[in-house]
């Protein structure tokens, strides 16, 4: 069998049934009407710095065999693994950084397959992936390729094939057979118990509650008062939003099984609202945004409200985004998480190896510290 490998400058370009079945996981980030829907909305493609080159491996009868979700990046926005002290490296040498290419999903930092396989395929064809990104960024002229949020799997088929690890941490909360939300505040120590009680209490004294709404509940309209409180989110932090109330649109209409948004409202009237994702056993917090400040509504929308969503639907992980230690203190444990690189240039290869290893020796210690900061109780201390 002759294996054919090809570069495609838009999800479009593929048949949707063969992408989404090179990821039998149901991860929601990976399906093709997800992908489609960011370039369709203009979150990516044109000028945006995310130029799309999908890497498709295909056999002499056309039949979709792997895939990667591949850009070209013009800069390092919307990415979540920080590599701009590199780019900065790189301009005072008088090397050019940008343009790279980049393997993850836009402004989702999120775990996932990265080097999709039919499940049909010998596995060895990761290793073959693996070697053609470093083949696509030498003939492409760039200064490397990353992948980002990598599995086990990936992460090893990369790593044979000559690219760096880098660690990072992620707050994540794991689903113990809780029955409700005060089973799984049972666990909690008796003072972090309390302060959770009363975040809660708060929100409830203040008036608000809430709504859960799935991808068809939602109308257009519905969805451009969402995104505002999302985007104002954005704007107080002096950033413009990575996504657009189309593109949510979008991906409700596409894939609405997929999408959540938990809506604060105070007397019948939004407030506030959390955007979720779900899919393949797991939850995702992305966004949030609110009309006005109310003590502890973020703690309550973003994580306590996720948290009750999971026990009530048996999901078994919740991931809530990027960073935060104050999600220790909510039961979220910190995790390990992980990314590949590989840069053309040998002497900053060799280079960059050095720090990552110092990096990984500091977050793995990171890690082992903020486990003693979790609020459950322990050796039987209530």
């Amino acid at each position: 069998m002759r294996v054919l490998a090809t570069l495609v400058e838009g999800i479009a370009e593929v048949p949707a049934a063969a992408w989404d079945a090179l990821d039998p996981s149901g991860h929601p980030f990976l399906r093709h009407a997800f992908l489609a829907a960011l370039e369709s909305s203009g979150c990516v493609g044109g000028d945006t710095g995310w130029v799309p080159r999908h890497l498709l491996l295909r056999d002499d009868e056309d039949r979709m065999l792997a895939a990667v979700p591949q850009y070209i990046k013009l800069h390092s926005w919307g990415e979540f693994i920080f590599d701009w002290s590199w780019a900065q490296s790189y301009e005072r040498a008088g090397l050019e950084y940008y343009p790279k290419l980049l393997s993850a999903i836009p402004f989702t930092p999120v775990t996932g397959p990265r080097l999709l396989l039919a499940p049909d395929v010998d596995p060895a064809l990761r290793s073959a992936l693996a070697d053609l990104l470093v083949e696509a960024a030498r003939q492409a002229g760039v200064s490397g390729v990353h992948v980002n949020f990598t599995r086990p799997d990936d992460q090893s088929a990369l790593e044979h094939a000559g690219f760096l690890r880098r660690h990072d941490c992620r707050f994540v909360w794991r689903n113990r057979g809780y029955r409700d939300f005060e089973d799984f505040l049972d666990g909690f120590r008796s003072e972090k118990r309390k302060k959770t009680r009363r975040e809660r209490r708060r929100v409830q004294e203040a008036g608000i509650t809430f709504r859960t709404l799935h991808g068809a509940d939602i109308d257009e309209s519905l969805w451009h008062t969402v995104f505002g409180f999302s985007e104002r989110t954005f704007l107080r932090h002096g950033n413009a939003h990575y996504l657009s109330a189309a593109f949510l649109s979008e991906v409700a209409q596409r894939m609405p099984e997929s999408l959540m948004v938990k809506l604060a409202e105070e007397r019948g009237s939004p407030v506030a609202a959390a955007i979720f994702f779900r899919g393949g056993g797991r939850l995702y917090g992305r966004y949030w945004g609110a009309a006005r400040q109310v003590d502890s509504l973020h703690f309550e929308a973003c994580y306590h409200q996720g948290i009750e969503y999971c026990i009530e639907h048996g999901i078994e992980v919740f991931d809530p985004g990027t960073q935060g230690e104050h999600k220790l203190a909510r039961g979220f444990e910190p995790t390990l998480t992980c990314s590949a690189h590989w840069l053309a240039h040998q002497g900053f290869s060799a280079a960059i190896a050095r720090h990552l290893e110092r990096e990984r020796e500091s977050v793995d210690a990171y890690i082992a510290d903020a486990a003693q900061h979790l609020p459950f109780q322990r050796d039987g201390v209530p």
